[in-house]
């Protein structure tokens, strides 16, 4: 199973992550988020890091110019938008990088209608739990709203994760929706303090996850 660790503010840490195997890490370039990547580091730092590691771009109903400078200022490879974004907005940014759309769930959602628009824009989704404002909430969803369901689009679940949530992952896995499983996406609950991750933990988590 794949992992992406969001909220990332540390570059040595990110390095971290790469020598764990951890496939995907998210930089957050929304102003008002505790880990917005620029109180932290500049451009020119994200754009130095390599290795295998997917540097993911998080971004808020920010102007598409803006996204696409930053992609290339920074050296993104991916960029999730986790606003309002429209599905012409999600395909004009889809022809210069690949888009993971993220979807904030409730209860009673109708996810397959939530989803059709962008179904043929993006090239992933993601599903995170619904709450006020934008970004994360720190809590899960109920997973058993996907169940079932046939997503046709590789998806990142999201939304809470922790360490003890590794045999309910599992779980979840032996459910038809999960042949479009992708990742798991974890932040907050690996933390020592916004942006700054409990690698103890991270390392742990990857671990067991990897066996899944």
């Amino acid at each position: 199973m794949r992992v992406k660790v969001c909220g990332m503010t540390d570059v040595d840490q990110v390095n971290q992550l790469n020598q764990l195997g951890v496939e995907f890490c998210g930089f957050i370039f929304y102003p008002k988020s505790p880990r917005y990547v620029f109180k932290h580091m500049p451009a020119i730092n994200i754009k130095r890091i390599r290795g295998n590691i997917n540097k993911v771009g998080v971004f808020v109903n920010a102007y598409t110019d803006d996204i696409l400078k930053t992609v290339d200022d920074c050296g993104l490879y991916l960029v999730q938008l986790h606003g309002d974004e429209s599905p012409r907005e999600c395909e004009r940014i889809s022809n210069y990088v690949s888009v993971i759309k993220a979807f904030r769930l409730s209860e009673d959602d109708n996810i397959l209608w939530k989803i059709k628009d962008y179904i043929d824009v993006c090239d992933m989704f993601l599903f995170d739990t619904e709450g006020a404002g934008y970004g994360g909430t720190g809590k899960k969803f109920n997973w058993n709203v996907l169940k079932g369901l046939d997503i046709r689009k590789p998806f990142f679940l999201s939304g809470g994760i922790q360490n003890d949530d590794v045999f309910a992952l599992k779980e979840f896995t032996n459910d038809p929706v999960a042949k479009d499983l992708f990742s798991i996406d974890i932040n907050s609950k690996f933390e020592i303090s916004p942006g700054i991750k409990d690698m103890d933990k991270v390392s742990q988590f990857v671990t067991q996850i990897k066996q899944i």
